[in-house]
């Protein structure tokens, strides 16, 4: 096991070296000049088309645009936002989560981009039916001579989309919050580690064998439940602590540029980890997103683009600074623990000593689930892609089995394992985006064009 995360370690820093920080961020920063700051001018916008007022029921696709929002966010709101931030502290210090910041803002721009695309450059699979996604996108707008790129993503997204650490992290939190304080388990947990994984996979299976109708009306219940939840209590330990904050902020933005938490001050090294854990995050320009929002139903792609860009806001601006507060204010942070969800059960036990790492308990149990029935989508759209219908329940069979995979194996082998194939997917998804920016700004005039015209005769 030793070998295969020294592998995994070794795979995961090539990729996510600088020609993916300027294919990230600095593409991203490119797409927002482009459109001239389009996902800050059009933020009213965004959420009348979010409310349904746009919503034409007869246009194609399976779903609406904020069962797309709320399916994308399941996955995106989840144990990035609980886990993911207290690894980059963890890892990088305070820093990380500023360079978190950056790379969601031009974010904002790099899904308003690929996700009016998913939608513009729809395709159909062998049944006929549309599908959306970068493995469309890339053939449909670029052509069948770039296919290469769209097997790329689909394979790539059949790792990336796996529920290891989903599973990883909900078990452990459960061992460490209510099985080791009642003496159920000791050190060695592999047996309960791996009961925990096979009742998980149970309920996973019910809801991902009913199909995408099912995983969105089950995530837009949860989603909103899990942000009041998980959000109030984050709120809470920061008011609690209200004075610490302005100083928390200094810390962040100085940490940022000086690496004073990092060993031997690399700040490349702070604003890569950044980057990677803010893909992780929100995953703008991943390109898992796209595949959701490809099926929304609308026939106005850019409206699509606009919902879709307020994901990194709420994902990584707001939810992802009040994870990272939390740790901060507690100062759990300089624990040593590099365990994500444990540090952030111990800040929530230092804030609410009672009854908060029970609560978090509860989010993580929630977050996990969302994440794993989009997560699940995701894969089963890369494999049919791939290998077609036929063989679909082969697919789903595995998925199943890496939940109880992802219960018994070490976090670092997960998390270099996934930041390898999220480096890959993100290669075709930023190569497209970038390529068919004009065709989206287009797209984007013409639409603004006939609003501004239907407003005028209001």
């Amino acid at each position: 096991m030793k070998t295969i995360e020294n592998i995994l370690a070794e795979a995961s820093g090539l990729a996510w070296g600088m020609p993916l920080l300027i294919l990230l961020m600095g593409g991203g920063l490119f797409l927002m000049l482009y459109c001239r700051f389009a996902p800050f001018r059009h933020l009213g916008h965004s959420i009348e088309i979010l409310s349904g007022k746009y919503h034409d029921p007869t246009a194609p696709g399976q779903i609406s645009p904020f069962q797309a929002m709320a399916g994308a966010l399941a996955s995106t709101i989840g144990m990035g936002n609980i886990s993911g931030v207290a690894v980059g502290i963890a890892m990088g210090g305070p820093g990380v989560l500023f360079w978190m910041w950056v790379s969601a803002l031009v974010g904002m721009a790099t899904k308003f981009f690929t996700c009016t695309l998913s939608v513009m450059y729809r395709g159909r699979n062998e049944r006929g039916e549309v599908e959306g996604g970068p493995m469309y996108m890339v053939t449909e707008g670029l052509g069948q001579k770039w296919k290469p790129l769209s097997i790329l993503f689909a394979a790539a997204g059949l790792i990336g989309t796996l529920p290891l650490f989903q599973s990883n992290q909900l078990t452990q939190i459960v061992r460490d919050v209510i099985l080791r304080p009642s003496g159920m388990v000791g050190e060695d947990a592999f047996v309960a580690n791996l009961i925990m994984g096979l009742g998980l996979a149970l309920p996973v299976a019910v809801i991902m064998f009913g199909g995408l109708k099912r995983i969105a009306k089950v995530a837009t219940k949860l989603v909103p439940l899990m942000v009041v939840l998980y959000t109030g209590s984050v709120l809470y330990i920061i008011f609690s602590n209200i004075g610490e904050v302005p100083h928390m902020f200094a810390m962040i933005f100085e940490d940022a540029f000086s690496g004073n938490a990092v060993l031997g001050g690399a700040v490349m090294q702070i604003i890569i980890l950044g980057a990677r854990r803010a893909s992780f995050s929100n995953e703008a320009g991943i390109g898992t997103a796209a595949m959701m929002h490809g099926e929304s139903q609308t026939n106005e792609p850019v409206r699509e683009g606009l919902v879709a860009m307020l994901e990194p806001f709420i994902d990584t601006i707001v939810v992802c600074t009040m994870t990272g507060l939390a740790i901060l204010i507690t100062g759990v942070w300089q624990s040593g623990d590099t365990n994500g969800v444990s540090m952030t059960a111990a800040a929530f036990g230092e804030a609410m000593p009672a009854v908060g790492k029970y609560l978090l308990v509860l989010c993580v149990f929630i977050f996990a689930f969302t994440s794993l029935f989009s997560y699940c989508y995701y894969g089963s759209k890369c494999f049919t892609y791939l290998f077609g219908f036929k063989y679909s329940r082969v697919y789903d069979y595995f998925y199943i089995s890496t939940v109880v995979i992802g219960a018994v194996i070490t976090l670092t082998a997960i998390i270099n394992l996934i930041d390898t194939a999220f480096a890959l997917m993100a290669v075709p998804t930023m190569a497209c985006a970038l390529l068919l920016s004009p065709k989206v700004m287009a797209a984007a005039r013409d639409y603004f064009g006939r609003m501004k015209a239907v407003n005028s005769k209001q």
